[in-house]
């Protein structure tokens, strides 16, 4: 019998495409998927800018704002394209050349960034988070699939995955198949097999649709569905999602 995708979101569940006997496992991602992560990427970056007042002040005289040290991470992107997938790599060689441009020590930039990652990791659960984590985990092997540099274990949740894969580590991000097929391999899943759960409708969905698995959009802003990116399933909550798998 053949299905019919949706068009675009409705308030209510649209899964007319996921095959749920199919799944084995689970891949998820994390950046706004299990929390917001702006909040928490201005929050580290103010304690940053802090740090550097008092033991950097002229980087903190001449990059007086995020905005600045924005512009700074753009420039390090461009001369350094081999670290762009690598958010941690791109953050502290960012304050690296913050620091020289000012005239300040460069060997700063290492204690800086450590300061900034310990503050990443302190991020806001969305409400519904722990719940499907602790369901998805009572079923599933779950993996961490994310090209931010986030730690499952530093951040408190490391009990619920089988492994966590980052784009900083594994070498390549998503929608690269590769990092999904790794993730897979490794709770020995075929992709088809594998249910890949994220809130990017690029990274994510096109991403996993890409890799062969199928496809769960946390759409919590209710956006509307692109054609070449049709999720199997499009909700706006985790709590939607744990509910069409049980």
């Amino acid at each position: 019998m053949s299905e019919t995708k949706p068009s675009s979101l409705s308030p209510e569940i649209i899964a007319p495409t996921l095959n749920v006997q199919r799944i084995q496992a689970i891949t998820i991602d994390l950046d706004d998927t299990l929390w917001p992560v702006w909040p928490t990427i201005t929050r580290a970056e103010g304690v940053l800018a802090q740090w550097l007042k008092e033991h950097a002040p002229n980087t903190a005289a001449s990059f007086p704002d995020a905005r600045s040290l924005r512009a700074i991470r753009e420039k390090v992107e461009a001369e350094r394209p081999e670290i762009r997938h690598d958010l941690s790599a791109m953050r502290r060689e960012s304050i690296r050349e913050a620091l020289t441009q000012s005239g300040d020590d460069p060997a700063l930039a290492d204690p800086a960034f450590e300061l900034f990652f310990a503050e990443r990791q302190r991020v806001d659960l969305f409400d519904d988070a722990l719940a499907a984590l602790e369901f998805l985990a009572a079923r599933y092997p779950v993996v961490a699939l994310s090209n931010g540099n986030a730690d499952i274990h530093r951040v408190g949740i490391g009990r619920y995955f089988k492994g966590a894969f980052s784009a900083s580590q594994f070498g390549v991000g998503k929608p690269d198949a590769r990092i999904f097929h790794a993730a897979a391999a490794s709770v020995q899943a075929q992709p088809e097999a594998v249910l890949h759960v994220g809130d990017d409708a690029h990274l994510d969905v096109f991403g996993a649709l890409q890799a062969g698995m199928q496809a769960a959009w946390i759409n919590r802003q209710a956006q509307p569905v692109e054609p070449e990116r049709q999720p199997h399933v499009n909700v706006q909550s985790l709590t939607q999602l744990c509910d069409l798998l049980r």
